[in-house]
């Protein structure tokens, strides 16, 4: 039978107690870890969110009736102890709390428990269904727990250093327009205006323009933001982002502040001293050398082109790929030389699950042998010259992929990435950050056969390719910057359109008429005839920034109730049914699965 609390009050969580609270009458609360039956001597493990404090009941100090309630307590129950504290005669230094311990006077135990559907420990190998289904104990787990407070410290430095730097946290609404951003919207229906539909912003970028526009000068904002997307072990259909905007201002001013608020970041939150200024390539350059516009820079294996070397090799597919204006590149693993060929074979299945139509390779072997998949179509004149591009030596493993230069960066940069998690390269908490500047404006979409933007249609072109956005649109760079962190990018950002006609050329590379632009983005274009600072913006990811801070493998290991794969949540069952009258009050008709699968049939 649960217990009242009333009459006791908390005096300290569980670590906050230490050797120099020895003697003192102390109150603690929290939920049993683990209970141990001696049979003159009950031990009692209480957790908090804090940690563990061990518990010693004694029939001598506590009395026969705390004595015999003690002995029922089973994990998870809630309780409440009186006590002293008092030198702990077994030291335990794997726990803060290791020096000490509560001789209890009292016990109430205010909850009961049910034993657990797993246990309530750490790094758990419970299977990830079961713990969202009961994440409500899944979320007592210490790990978790360390996840969610470094969150809310990360969260707490943002909003302090922003707010020092004269920046303004405006909340931006929840219910919107509409509008192409690149992913599909989550939608919801309007009772009041049948028929119509509100979006979940997939970011406040239009918001915080029109914030600029209307003079708040530096804006600020811990953002929810949704996505209708495939999810993975980085993307959840709702996130969050830390948001900024800054008017009167270009590319190294955005960079700067930011610079100082990573350090700071880090520093407080780690303890790290983040090296300043922080290095900086441009998109062209992180593709060529590692095939990804995220690199991970903590270590080597950077792609080469061997096009020039190969290019009169009778080898067809490098032949091939050259004719059809693409590249042969290829990558150096090296001490890798003696890999087994069924290892090798995977590598090519798995170069083939990110685009290839295969993968070439040579294996260099210790005793000056040469093992190659196209060795018959080199000369040896070529092999040798290939084996110098690549900066090769007697067991090392050259891999080679050839095709349109977007196929080759793709397979090469996963290739690069794999290959560095096999051979553990690099470490969680080696923090290597990079800014990525000068992306493309604009990218070719095979899927819609025309020119989209890469980062989104509000984005500055640099001044000095303006005059290419008519003659080679795909040349023109843009203002626009990302900052990456391990192979990840945490934030992105860029320089805004603030001129009239740059916006009006923008829209019109994009395919929009002056009547679509007007439809989606009118409510933008109206208010930019009103005077538009020069202003730009960047968004950090803070799921994914967390996530590395706290060197978990997946974001929803620092989301309180994050969606599974199929963006569904275990434990509410949600998404679900809604009541039939809610939805005749929408206007809505939902179509039988059945009917459904038909029309797809069709």
């Amino acid at each position: 039978m649960a217990e009242s609390m009333a009459g006791l009050h908390r005096t300290h969580r569980c670590t906050e107690l230490s050797e120099a609270n020895i003697g003192e009458k102390v109150t603690v609360m929290g939920w049993v870890q683990r209970s141990r039956n001696k049979g003159s001597i009950i031990f009692t493990d209480l957790r908090d969110r804090t940690g563990i404090l061990q518990i010693v009941f004694e029939e001598e100090s506590c009395g026969s009736e705390y004595y015999e309630k003690a002995g029922k307590l089973h994990a998870e129950y809630v309780i409440a102890v009186e006590g002293e504290v008092r030198a702990r005669s077994a030291v335990n230094d794997k726990i803060p709390t290791g020096h000490i311990e509560i001789e209890a006077k009292t016990l109430r135990i205010l909850a009961e428990a049910e034993t657990p559907p797993f246990p309530i420990e750490e790094n758990s190998k419970t299977r990830e269904d079961l713990r969202f289904k009961y994440r409500y104990l899944d979320l007592r787990r210490p790990d978790i727990q360390r996840n969610l407070m470094t969150r809310s410290k990360i969260a707490n430095v943002a909003r302090n250093f922003f707010a020092e730097e004269g920046f303004l946290e405006v909340e931006t609404p929840t219910l919107i327009k509409s509008t192409p951003e690149g992913a599909r919207d989550y939608l919801v229906p309007s009772r009041m205006h049948p028929g119509s539909f509100y979006a979940l912003p997939q970011s406040p970028q239009l918001l915080k323009q029109l914030l600029m526009v209307a003079g708040y000068d530096r804006y600020f904002q811990i953002a929810r933001c949704y996505r209708d997307e495939d999810l993975r072990a980085d993307r959840q259909p709702e996130f969050t982002q830390v948001d900024m905007e800054l008017s009167f201002v270009d590319v190294e001013d955005v960079i700067d502040v930011n610079e100082r608020f990573l350090k700071k970041l880090f520093k407080e939150v780690k303890g790290i001293d983040i090296p300043t200024p922080i290095q900086r390539m441009t998109w062209k350059e992180c593709m060529e050398r590692f095939g990804s516009d995220k690199p991970d820079i903590r270590f080597g294996m950077e792609l080469k082109n061997v096009s020039d070397v190969v290019k009169d090799s009778e080898f067809v597919v490098f032949k091939s790929a050259l004719e059809a204006g693409g590249s042969v590149r290829g990558i150096n693993v090296e001490g890798q030389g003696e890999m087994p060929r069924k290892k090798i074979d995977a590598l090519v299945e798995f170069a083939k699950g990110n685009g290839a139509k295969g993968l070439a390779w040579m294996a260099l072997k210790e005793d000056g042998t040469i093992k190659s998949s196209f060795a018959k179509f080199l000369t040896p004149e070529i092999e040798k010259a290939l084996i110098e591009a690549m900066g090769a030596k007697a067991g090392d493993l050259l891999l080679f992929a050839a095709d349109r230069n977007k196929i080759v960066f793709q397979v090469l940069g996963a290739l690069r990435l794999e290959m560095a998690r096999q051979l553990e390269l690099t470490r969680k908490d080696d923090y290597r950050f990079l800014w990525v500047t000068e992306f493309p404006l604009l990218e070719w979409s095979d899927e819609e056969e025309r020119f989209v933007a890469m980062h989104h249609p509000f984005t500055m072109p640099m001044e000095e390719d303006l005059d290419k956005i008519d003659t080679d649109p795909g040349a023109v760079r843009a203002k626009a910057y990302d900052i990456t962190l391990n192979g990840n990018e945490i934030g992105g950002g860029s320089v805004r359109i603030h001129q009239g006609h740059i916006q009006e050329k923008m829209l019109e590379v994009l395919g929009f008429t002056k009547e679509k632009a007007q439809e989606q983005f009118g409510f933008l274009l109206d208010a930019f005839k009103y005077g538009v600072p020069p202003h730009a913006g960047l968004a950090y990811g803070l799921d994914r920034l967390v996530m590395l801070m706290v060197e978990a493998d997946s974001i929803r290991d620092v989301i309180a109730f994050p969606k599974v794969k199929d963006a569904s949540c275990l434990m509410m069952e949600a998404p679900s049914e809604v009541d039939v009258k809610q939805l005749d009050e929408l206007g809505i008709a939902v179509k039988p699965q059945e009917e459904t699968a038909e029309t797809e049939a069709e």
